[in-house]
């Protein structure tokens, strides 16, 4: 069979003893109801760094990441897709279709989706293999390595804000600014909101000055007004905490993190009394991916993204745990 070059994981461990192995692995075979694609661009998300270090439960062996794939269509081809087209993956790679969610037209909560770079090979690689059904055209005006964060960070972001119901001209505050974070104000900006950025580390907080937000402070500190909605993007307790302490009454916090450290103690009387909401954010739908690349071509959306190529896998995730980056790390093969 015919190789590539992958990024393996073998087993869990601290992203600083580099647990992704380059080698080569046997190239995917197309299979009925999906495309072999090229890899192009595979944008890095916290959530790989959550499955490499064992945060997330492992749940196969020798495993490929990646779950924010820019790629061309090598076999496979449909009349949607031809070949050679541009396509891009998501993190939800696939859905059982028959689960009372699936039913209910909630295909982000099925009982037995597919996850890319988790419960199948992702995109650290020279090849992938994804469902017919669960790519997406990609806007001609992004290359593929603006388009590649978008795929995760963006669409997770854009649900996000749908999920705090979020209406234009609000003040929305952002908790974290990181990948997604940067991506999701500048949909705020376009549907007119005030955005309040409460983020750690100096640099971060320049990003956001230098993006527009209308106040920027550190992790933890209280905007000067009550917020209408806030999403927090650290997967941190005391951040949510933060976030809840800093709306009106009626406001609503969504929690963008697939993993969470803990939620500390806090008093209900002062924080959530008042009809104060909070929410999980998960996965994400077909509809939202597709409804957010409309709207990040309209608008012009450009990423901050850092390059690196596919032997510094390891590297591209420690910058992202060390937050040494601005905007989003990016991998081409």
């Amino acid at each position: 069979m015919p190789e590539m070059k992958a990024a393996v994981l073998n087993s869990p461990q601290d992203i600083l003893q580099r647990p992704l192995r380059m080698g080569e692995v046997a190239r995917p075979e197309v299979a009925p109801g999906h495309v072999l694609l090229r890899v192009r661009a595979c944008g890095v998300c916290r959530t790989d760094l959550h499955i490499v270090e064992g945060e997330l439960p492992a749940r196969r062996e020798k495993l490929i990441p990646g779950h924010q794939i820019v790629g061309e269509i090598v076999d496979g081809a449909t009349t949607e897709f031809p070949m050679g087209s541009r396509v891009g993956v998501s993190w939800l790679g696939g859905i059982d279709g028959t689960c009372w969610y699936c039913q209910k037209h909630l295909e982000n909560l099925c009982d037995a989706p597919t996850f890319t770079g988790y419960t199948v090979d992702g995109g650290y690689a020279e090849y992938a293999l994804a469902r017919s059904d669960f790519v997406f055209s990609l806007p001609s005006a992004l290359d593929d390595l603006q388009a590649a964060p978008l795929l995760c960070a963006g669409i997770i972001g854009f649900r996000s804000l749908r999920v705090a119901g979020v209406e234009p001209g609000e003040r929305v505050g952002l908790f974290g600014f990181g990948a997604s974070a940067h991506l999701a104000i500048a949909v705020l900006h376009a549907w007119k909101c005030e955005v309040y950025v409460s983020t750690r580390g100096a640099s971060h907080r320049q990003l956001a000055k230098s993006l527009g937000a209308t106040w920027v402070g550190s992790e933890l500190d209280k905007p000067p007004v009550n917020l209408d909605r806030a999403i927090t993007f650290a997967p941190s307790g005391d951040v949510v905490v933060a976030a809840l302490a800093s709306l009106r009454k009626g406001g609503v916090v969504a929690i963008n993190a697939i993993h969470l450290d803990r939620i500390p103690e806090f008093n209900y009387d002062r924080l959530l009394w008042g009809e104060r909401q909070l929410r999980s954010v998960a996965n994400m739908t077909r509809s939202d991916a597709r409804d957010f690349l409309q709207i990040a071509a309209a608008i012009n959306l450009r990423p901050r993204i850092t390059v690196f190529p596919l032997d510094q896998a390891n590297q591209a995730l420690a910058a992202v745990k060390s937050d040494s980056i601005d905007g989003a790390a990016v991998i081409v093969p």
